[in-house]
This record gives C-alpha cells, structure tokens and sequence, in this order.
C-alpha cells in the first residue's frame, strides 16, 4: 500500500473529537499490517475482512456501550478519505519528542532555575537571576572576559547546562569560583562565589544549584562573574553564547545586588 492506508477520517475524526472513545480500524486480510499499535498505542489494531454491506472498512468503536447506538457501527467508508501512515508516524515521533523536551525542562526548573530550553537534546538555564551589570569587552584599559549579574549575597547560581565540575576552590581575583566542563569540551566559570556545593570530579544537571552569588575577590558588591571557555581555552561573550541556547540575559526588577566589578 506504500505506506498509506484508506481509514474513515471524517467519521472516525467525529468519534473523537466528540470526546468519546477511541476507535479501532477493521483492515481487510490482504491489505497488510501498515497501523501498528505501537504507532497508536491506545488503539486497538486488528485484520479482519470488510463489512458484507460495503466496500470499506467497518469502524467500530472500543467500550461501545457508553456511545449512542448509530455511532457503535459507522459502516462503509469513503475510499478516498486517507491518512498518510507516513506522516501519521511522524507527527507521533514530534509529539514524542516534545514530551521529553517538556519532561527535561521541568527537571531543570525544579531547583528554581528560569529560563530553560533544550537545543539539540541537551537542557540550558539562566545562570543566575539578577541585573545584568556588566558586559564582556574593554574596560578601564583591562579585558573584562565575562559578564556580570548583580545580586544579593546568597541568591542562587545555577549549572548553565550539563557537565563535570573540573574546579572549585579558591581562584586569583575571584575569592571563590567553579568550572564546568560541558559535553562539547567548552566551559562556564562562576565567579566570587560565596558558597559552593559542589567538588572537583562531580557531575551535575542543568538548573542544579552549584554555589550561590557573593562579594568575594576583586568586587565591588555582590554578584556572578560568568564566563564561557570554548574547548580551545579561549574565552568568547558570553551573551551570544547564551542566546544562541535560547537564555536572553536582561533587568531583573526583583534583584537587589549592586554592580559587580572584577579586572
């Protein structure tokens, strides 16, 4: 049948969307298996020959009992109304796809991480709530090579995405930081941590919590000095970075830290 199977899709559409229950498809003995229940796993699939009172096929619904006699036998069906099992089998795998997009980014907010979206399978999160203080680039005749995220001491910082931590400790102009080492080889810095959660060697999730903001190093007020590392070392704006993977940094009214300073 290449892939396409005659079925009733006005009659057996207006079982459904009436909120009754499903369907199941009586196929004839040598149309093949081409609807699985695999493909539909909450229908009923099955090969038995067409209705003696037509050229179709007969549609009959499951848990009969509960819908109005007419809708129990629908009967012939118009041989040119058709769903494409091709597509019928990719609109599952979309749906499927996107359960588990759903599933991954409500794990990553479960800790209070905001933000979250998943590119290419892999989940990234806003680092830290706060106000956007400081941007990557020259500044006083230094390179700034992050941006900063000015809040009070002790709110969260969040793992980016995925990853290892590779260090977390004491760090020159810092105070405290942790590295993470993604899947890809690149890295995220956190810095003037004022607690840290975590240990060389660890794995962690997007939106787990790693440390919390603080006012440690060379600082001027609390805040998450956040850096990105590609997998060569060098270190790029964080800012395209981030919004390549859907985080758009901006004001946040309820951050209360002031701006953050670091050479």
């Amino acid at each position: 049948m290449h892939g396409r199977a005659t079925v009733a899709a006005v009659a057996a559409g207006a079982v459904v969307a009436a909120g009754q229950t499903l369907v199941s498809f009586a196929m004839p003995a040598d149309a093949g298996p081409v609807v699985t229940s695999a493909m539909l796993p909450v229908a009923q699939v099955s090969a038995s020959a067409p209705t003696s009172g037509g050229s179709g096929f007969a549609v009959n619904a499951i848990g009969g009992d509960q819908l109005p006699g007419n809708t129990l036998a629908i009967g012939a069906l118009d041989p040119q109304s058709e769903v494409d099992v091709q597509n019928l089998v990719k609109a599952t795998s979309i749906g499927q796809q996107l359960a588990k997009q759903a599933a991954l980014i409500d794990a990553a907010e479960a800790g209070g991480a905001t933000d979250a979206h998943v590119v290419d399978d892999q989940v990234f999160v806003r680092p830290a709530i706060g106000r956007f203080t400081s941007g990557f680039g020259g500044r006083w005749g230094v390179t700034h090579y992050g941006i900063d995220i000015a809040n009070a001491i002790g709110t969260p910082i969040y793992a980016v995405t995925d990853g290892v931590v590779e260090d977390a400790g004491p760090a020159s102009g810092f105070g405290l930081w942790v590295v993470l080492r993604h899947p890809d080889g690149s890295h995220s810095v956190y810095g003037h941590v004022n607690r840290m959660f975590v240990k060389v060697g660890e794995k962690v999730k997007a939106g787990e919590q790693i440390a919390e903001i603080g006012n440690r190093g060379q600082s001027t007020g609390p805040h998450l000095h956040f850096e990105i590392w590609q997998p060569d070392g060098t270190k790029i704006n964080p800012l395209p970075w981030l919004a390549d993977h859907g985080i758009n940094i901006g004001q946040d009214p309820g951050a209360t830290g002031a701006p953050g300073e670091v050479p």
